[in-house]
């Protein structure tokens, strides 16, 4: 699998606007739709075909909206933002859009396995063009992989949306409210009875949420520091390491944030599901199932994951 990461030649200026270089096997329409599935979603909006977002660059937070330009760029605009021409604000954004629609990642060798997969093969030709949208802040995919654990989906941006709007920063912009996840430095700073009295469901997910924030804010943990293991099973022993986090919480993360290739949530449900639904089996499949099937996925695991959630949600 490889990635490139942003350099300057991926990214001009257009008046105020930014253009964003887009690959080939990138459909806008396709990663809209995917966003357009979530449930109570509290940190962008979709409206008129374009995706509007709170970004935080360094102590600068900005509203944009992003929508196609042509077949090779997508178009970022602000927002009634004041500081439109600094740079470092610019680069920033650019960035982190570049990483959150993962940009960098040259889906070329996916697809031509993944036409040949008895799994995939429906997914791909459904979806062409998806990329893994993912978390770039650690901290966010963590808390949401362990706001999600043995809860439905539903249920999941519900408490999200409650720990957003009571621990975040929001951000108003032409008369709407934009709203930024908690960071782990605010988090670190509170009680796990802080948020269970806003309903984050059980006292224990309250102390992993707290726990997991002070580690990140004292330094202890960090996406630098996890990437630089460069190995996957060594980056999940990492996180396994923490209290709240197992293996299906770290491959999640490995996956949406850490942009592992190779991260492979296993044991998740929705996987399961997905592949009784391809396969028209009366139950689940085995671990050792999933095993063979997942053979001829190396080093594309986590694309393969994601498409076949896709066929759910």
């Amino acid at each position: 699998m490889q990635r490139t990461t942003l350099s300057s030649q991926f990214w001009q200026n257009d008046g105020n606007d930014l253009l964003l270089q887009v690959p080939t096997e990138f459909s806008f329409t396709q990663n809209y739709d995917h966003l357009s599935t979530a449930t109570n979603e509290s940190l962008y909006t979709l409206k008129d075909g374009a995706i509007y977002k709170a970004i935080a660059v360094g102590n600068v937070d900005t509203v944009v909206a992003i929508t196609p330009e042509d077949a090779a760029h997508l178009r970022i605009r602000w927002i009634d933002e004041p500081q439109v021409q600094n740079e470092m604000l610019r680069a920033g954004v650019a960035r982190y859009v570049y990483d959150w629609f993962d940009l960098g990642t040259d889906l070329k060798p996916f697809y031509k396995m993944a036409e040949q997969d008895e799994l995939l093969r429906q997914a791909v030709a459904s979806f062409y063009g998806l990329r893994n949208m993912g978390i770039p802040d650690l901290y966010e995919a963590i808390c949401w992989g362990i706001l999600g654990q043995q809860i439905n989906l539903s249920f999941a941006y519900t408490l999200k949306r409650r720990f957003v709007e009571n621990f975040g920063r929001s951000i108003q912009r032409e008369g709407e409210e934009y709203w930024l996840f908690p960071t782990a430095e605010t988090i670190a700073a509170l009680t796990p009875e802080d948020l269970s009295a806003v309903g984050m469901t059980t006292v224990k997910k309250c102390e992993y949420l707290v726990d997991t924030a002070k580690l990140i804010a004292s330094g202890k943990l960090s996406k630098d520091q996890l990437l630089q293991t460069q190995n996957v099973k060594q980056a999940e022993k990492e996180l396994v390491k923490i209290r709240g986090i197992g293996p299906w919480t770290a491959h999640y993360v490995l996956m949406r944030c850490l942009r592992m290739p190779d991260a492979f949530p296993i044991d998740d449900v929705g996987l399961h599901h997905a592949i009784r639904h391809v396969l028209g089996l009366d139950t689940k499949p085995s671990k050792e199932r999933i095993l063979e099937l997942s053979a001829g996925w190396t080093a594309w695991e986590s694309y393969a994951t994601f498409y076949l959630w896709r066929l759910l949600y």
